[in-house]
């Protein structure tokens, strides 16, 4: 799943294309993807002007004028796609909803496309009150001064969840998913199964820098492509080559050279050094 660096990749992408165009006609292809009755998704959006495209979490959001908000989580293999008109490149092949859009110093508008292929994404058309409160329901941002290493520490303190799966929970901090939790847990020093109380104070500011450094850096690189994730050019992310643990079981860590481990819990796969991030049960290994 598009975790904050690939959807801030992506609204970066989109910003210049967007900007103050008008949303003239909505299609909605594929019902399931958007939240409610597809007249009612469309009507909320149709005939408003882009203000600004912005990211909140994973999601990316596009403020329209009288404060409506078209929200997007895309899901396992949601793209987010402005084609103009001239676009020669093939027509994407999993369109669920096109928006099309208006002329902008006469260049023929356009549209952009929410392409899908497994459907698992959700668009919303929000009101500014409606968008309060979603916005509410989710944890600070890790890239703004609101995350402090103080609140990641008041934070941890107050549950035994596995590190790794703290750091997924939406309601703690906004956009991390389980790549860039496995990588900064694993620049920390800190296995994913540590209860997240039971990390030492002056590992938590260690931490904190980790999630920092990690997410900044994989944006710089336009995010990681797995399978699916493409940036709103089509591109695939560049991360990849610089995982540290994430999918890389067996393979030698970049650290110490001890074979990365694969575990399993939480329903999510986890990946870790077993020298460098011993079990919180267990001393550290020697490398080989």
């Amino acid at each position: 799943m598009p975790e904050l660096p690939e959807a801030e990749t992506i609204v970066r992408g989109l910003l210049e294309s967007l900007d103050g165009r008008r949303l003239e006609r909505v299609t909605v292809i594929r019902p399931d993807v958007v939240e409610g009755p597809p007249p009612r998704f469309a009507h909320a959006l149709t005939g408003r002007v882009i203000r600004t495209v912005g990211r909140r979490g994973k999601n990316i959001v596009i403020a329209l004028d009288d404060e409506i908000r078209l929200v997007v989580n895309l899901g396992m293999s949601g793209r987010l796609l402005y084609r103009p008109p001239a676009d020669a490149s093939p027509p994407p092949t999993h369109p669920a909803v096109e928006f099309s859009l208006s002329e902008r110093d006469g260049d023929g508008g356009g549209i952009l496309v929410y392409h899908d292929v497994r459907r698992f994404g959700l668009l919303r058309a929000l009101d500014a009150g409606e968008y309060r409160r979603w916005s509410r329901s989710l944890g600070p941002e890790p890239l703004e001064r609101s995350f402090t290493a103080r609140y990641l520490r008041e934070a941890c303190s107050a549950s035994r969840s596995p590190i790794r799966s703290w750091l997924l929970d939406q309601r703690k901090v906004a956009g991390v998913g389980n790549i860039y939790a496995n990588e900064a847990a694993h620049l920390a020093g800190i296995h994913p199964r540590t209860p997240a109380s039971a990390i030492p104070a002056p590992v938590i500011p260690r931490l904190h820098r980790a999630i920092r450094r990690v997410l900044r850096d994989a944006i710089e690189a336009r995010g990681t492509t797995l399978r699916d994730y493409r940036t709103a050019q089509g591109w695939e992310g560049s991360y990849g080559g610089a995982l540290r643990v994430y999918g890389r079981d067996g393979e030698p860590c970049p650290r110490c050279r001890t074979p990365v481990e694969r575990e399993v819990f939480g329903n999510r796969s986890a990946f870790f050094c077993p020298n460098c991030q011993p079990a919180p049960d267990a001393p550290p290994r020697s490398p080989p």
